[in-house]
């Protein structure tokens, strides 16, 4: 699994009049939870570039204190009009203990659906999953070669070995839409569960 490191500061005054000085200083305020001990810091603006814009998945290894931890970006805060980043906080990843991580699916092969002129869709980018630090992956690939048109392929569809899934799985992943030239010609079965699945999606 693909590793990102970032080289930060601890930081060891508190308090707004010293969070301003950092962040008037090109800093952005870290705050480390998860492992032994909350660790708060900070590290260039720059830095944070891979990390933040960026849509792969990946472990970002912080370097401080003399220190170094495994971690996933847990929340990002933005400012309200500027879009700047003004705070992170990670979660420290611990050998062996359970953690939530949303990962990206990537739909892999020719919908057989695409093939007789259909149009794929992508209905779900992530899927939430729990599982230990040994057993994640950065992406969970789903295969789309037998998806025919006008079906759907589900969360329940994935096979993924060490990671429990937490949506629900009648929820869509992808999907082979029937093009308006073709509605009338063809004939598909509607599936109920699917149907069910993309109202409650859309709510």
């Amino acid at each position: 699994m693909k590793s990102i490191a970032l080289e930060a500061t601890l930081r060891t005054e508190n308090g707004k009049k010293a969070a301003n000085h950092l962040r008037k200083a090109g800093e952005v305020l870290c705050n480390l939870y998860g492992g032994a001990e909350a660790i708060a810091f900070s590290a260039p603006y720059n830095s944070f570039t891979p990390i933040v814009y960026s849509p792969d998945f990946f472990k970002v290894e912080i370097k401080v204190g003399g220190k170094s931890y495994i971690a996933l970006v847990k929340e990002i805060q933005y400012h309200p009009v500027t879009d700047k980043i003004l705070h992170i906080d990670f979660l420290e990843l611990v050998p062996h203990k359970e953690i939530f991580a949303d990962i990206p699916v990537i739909l892999v092969g020719q919908a057989a659906g695409v093939k007789a002129g259909g149009k794929l869709v992508q209905k779900l980018r992530k899927v939430k999953v729990k599982a230990t630090p040994e057993n994640l992956v950065d992406k969970i690939e789903v295969n789309v070669e037998n998806l025919k048109l006008g079906k759907s392929i589900k969360v329940k569809n994935i096979n993924q070995a060490n990671v429990e899934i937490q949506n629900p799985g009648a929820v869509p992943i992808a999907s082979v839409e029937i093009p308006r030239a073709l509605r009338g010609t063809i004939k598909v079965e509607a599936d109920e569960e699917e149907l069910v699945a993309e109202e409650a999606e859309a709510e």
